[in-house]
């Protein structure tokens, strides 16, 4: 079984531009903006201080009711030009407010201020926020942890989806509560924290999963605030060692043409790799590079299928696979599976469904992460594998695709 987490589908702001026409400002201001006007100083927002505006409309992303926010805190997030923001609204009775509701809050007279690291929106009497919908579909956009250290900002108090091992390995049983370390393939961590009153802090957890909640920050440690048990998903054995593989350790010129006949086959630290119609791509901005200096680039248009396979097994089975992926530049779309051998690449089978939803830098620089599980025992190899469609036309996507990181887990 597949997830392949798509693209969050969240309300967008609207223009915050003064109307030329009428010489007067919107009174409905985006996140990214009201975050923009704090300069590390308490702001009173008023008329005046908030550039004219007087409201905004967002989605609720907390579950006040799993009590793993502050009291009487909700968080919540909005899409303006692309850029998705979010931010913590201090109010008089977070009970009112449900995961996926549609608010407009009234600003006049809140404060934003900082409490240790976020930027909060204090000040709030529940009758200065409206809900005028419900249940809206809300997804998590996941983000590596090397990413939301380095760009925090960006993903301050917004629904997130971290996929990490839990370090040390926990032992059967132990629970959620308290703080723990959650690592990539390339030592990197962040803190997944369960408040001692949280709903779920008793129940156990896995060694490795998707972790999603609210990206938090407590005495400048970057965290991730579960908001139920349902939010670790796709539960699964811990990474292999020495994965991802981030295609990284050979220079780009080793594999510089898409088929190079009988030198397809390239060496990286996890194993030889069999890379047709793919190459080693580093240009910033087009090609789907999540870590290092390279990232695959598979060719478009082709009627023959191309491959990024592992000529190599992994020895004790899988439970999970990961892969980064996205279209290159302003490419169209194009589709491609993930394939497993258990008998040396002698034959393959098609694990989860196939995945058709690539995406341009232009519309995102944040590539998606697929998630495939399964539950393969003993050695087994994979390979990505991108249709051979035909040229792109009118009915037929077949663009060039990137990926990036793919990482294995341990049987389960």
């Amino acid at each position: 079984m597949w997830a392949a987490l798509a693209m969050s589908t969240l309300l967008t702001g609207c223009k915050e531009d003064i109307n030329e026409a009428i010489g007067e400002l919107n009174p409905e201001i985006s996140l990214y903006t009201l975050r923009s006007l704090y300069k590390n100083t308490d702001l009173q927002l008023n008329e005046s201080s908030a550039l004219g505006a007087s409201y905004f409309k967002a989605v609720v992303v907390s579950h006040t009711e799993n009590k793993n926010l502050p009291e009487n805190t909700i968080a919540v997030q909005n899409i303006w030009r692309n850029q998705r923001r979010g931010i913590l609204v201090e109010v008089t009775d977070a009970s009112s407010f449900k995961f996926g509701d549609s608010v407009q809050v009234n600003i006049d007279g809140a404060k934003l201020i900082k409490k240790s690291g976020l930027l909060v929106l204090s000040a709030v009497d529940n009758q200065q926020v409206k809900v005028y919908a419900s249940n809206k579909n809300v997804a998590p956009l996941p983000v590596s942890i090397a990413n939301l250290t380095a760009k925090f900002d960006e993903f301050e108090s917004t629904y997130i989806d971290i996929t990490a091992d839990v370090e040390p390995e926990p032992a059967p049983g132990t629970v959620l509560k308290g703080d723990k370390i959650l690592m990539d393939g390339d030592k990197n961590e962040i803190i997944l924290h369960t408040q001692d009153n949280a709903t779920f802090a008793g129940q156990s957890i896995a060694p490795s999963a998707s972790f999603r909640g609210i990206a938090f920050k407590e005495d400048e440690k970057v965290q991730v605030r579960m908001q139920s048990y349902a939010d670790m998903a796709y539960a699964s054995g811990k990474l292999y060692a020495g994965w991802p593989e981030t295609f990284d350790a050979v220079d780009a010129s080793i594999k510089g043409s898409y088929d190079m006949k009988d030198k397809n086959d390239v060496s990286f630290p996890t194993g030889q790799w069999n890379l047709y119609q793919a190459i080693l791509g580093t240009t910033a901005g087009r090609d789907r590079i999540v870590s290092g200096k390279n990232a695959i680039r598979m060719q478009q248009n082709l009627n023959v299928d191309g491959y990024v396979q592992m000529n190599f097994d992994v020895p004790n089975g899988a439970s999970k696979v990961t892969i980064w992926y996205g279209s290159y530049w302003t490419d169209r779309s194009c589709t491609f599976k993930l394939e497993y051998s258990t008998d040396q690449g002698t034959t393959w089978v098609q694990t989860g469904e196939s995945i058709a939803d690539a995406h341009t830098t232009t519309e995102s620089m944040n590539s998606k992460q697929a998630v495939f599980l399964m539950n393969v025992q003993g050695a087994v190899r994979f390979r990505i594998t991108k249709l051979g469609l035909g040229t792109s036309n009118n009915v037929v996507n077949n663009g060039r695709l990137g990926l990036d990181d793919i990482a294995i887990y341990k049987s389960y």
